[in-house]
């Protein structure tokens, strides 16, 4: 246990670090958005790419995992929608409600911290499951959103959905690692450099802006959520979604599934992580309960540093 908290805790760290910076007005709130842009547009796309190059293309787009894992972000979204919606919740604030429940903070914590945690044969799934996120589950939950108060207005919904699946550069990111993984091709010279300086910087630096986005979006909530209306599915993100992962792909490996231990164990992982970030700026961009998904957010990733850990010691995870 003490060798994963020498893992998993600076991770922690440098998210709170981020907050307090946030909170105490080290960092003023208006520098919030241009952090998170370096981030979303440049170091992480860099970092992406890279573990996406120097990973098998079959690895980056498995379709075992892409399968099981959809599979499984189907009956959280499902589940999550029946059992919170009504009264207050509509169905907008139910499905970003889902789309928290199942959408980890994979890109910002998840892809540095397994490979940390396990080595680089853990890039491979973990960008796995990010794709399917970015593109299959971040896009129905916001479409079943979109679905209140749209009549009339679907196709302009669908568009508006699809042109901010396609302007996220971390799709892309993954694509082009794959395609030069798949060619055998290679960066040289100083744009091999600028791409590795990049990368270098986006897991420190997006882990911090993780808790200054926390801070600014329980800071602008626009209401008060009582405890019942957002820790249940803060512990269905922490507890239900890595279960029922782990359940599924054991039950699809009895099947013959070509599905190994150590895949099977770091996508349950992926799945115990806190819930991502970025869904706050979205609830608030898409109007819906921001306070709730914020608090959601906030919970599990405080929680997260007990329950990843306890997961990943009970997988027997031995950091090198």
């Amino acid at each position: 246990m003490s060798s994963i908290l020498a893992v998993t805790a600076p991770f922690f760290a440098i998210v709170l670090c981020g907050w307090l910076a946030a909170q105490r007005q080290v960092l003023p709130e208006s520098a919030i958005p241009g952090l998170n842009a370096f981030v979303l547009y440049f170091a992480l796309p860099c970092m992406l790419f890279r573990f996406g190059a120097g990973t098998p293309l079959l690895q980056v787009l498995n379709p075992t995992i892409l399968t099981v894992y959809l599979l499984v972000a189907a009956l959280i979204v499902g589940f999550t929608i029946v059992v919170t919606r009504g009264g207050e919740v509509g169905l907008k604030d139910a499905s970003f409600g889902a789309l928290v429940a199942v959408f980890p903070n994979t890109g910002f914590m998840g892809v540095p911290l397994l490979v940390a945690l396990l080595g680089p044969a853990a890039a491979g799934p973990a960008i796995c499951t990010l794709t399917a996120d970015l593109i299959v589950t971040s896009t129905a939950c916001l479409a079943l959103a979109e679905a209140q108060g749209t009549r009339g207005q679907g196709l302009a919904a669908v568009r508006r959905i699809l042109l901010g699946v396609a302007k996220n550069p971390m799709p892309w990111s993954i694509a082009l690692g794959a395609l030069f993984s798949a060619m055998g091709w290679a960066l040289s010279g100083p744009v091999d450099t600028v791409v590795r300086m990049l990368a270098d910087a986006a897991s420190p630096v997006a882990l911090f802006t993780i808790g200054a986005v926390l801070w600014r979006a329980g800071r602008h909530a626009h209401t008060r959520t009582p405890l019942a209306r957002f820790l249940p599915v803060a512990l269905i993100k922490l507890l239900l979604h890595p279960v029922l992962l782990l359940l599924l792909g054991l039950a699809a490996r009895r099947l013959g599934a070509p599905l190994p231990d150590f895949t099977l164990m770091v996508i349950v992982l992926v799945a115990a992580l806190p819930s991502a970030s970025n869904v706050a700026i979205l609830a608030e961009r898409y109007g819906a309960d921001n306070g709730r998904v914020a608090r959601i957010i906030m919970s599990s990733t405080v929680l997260a540093f007990v329950s990843f850990t306890a997961i990943a010691w009970l997988f027997g995870v031995r950091p090198a």
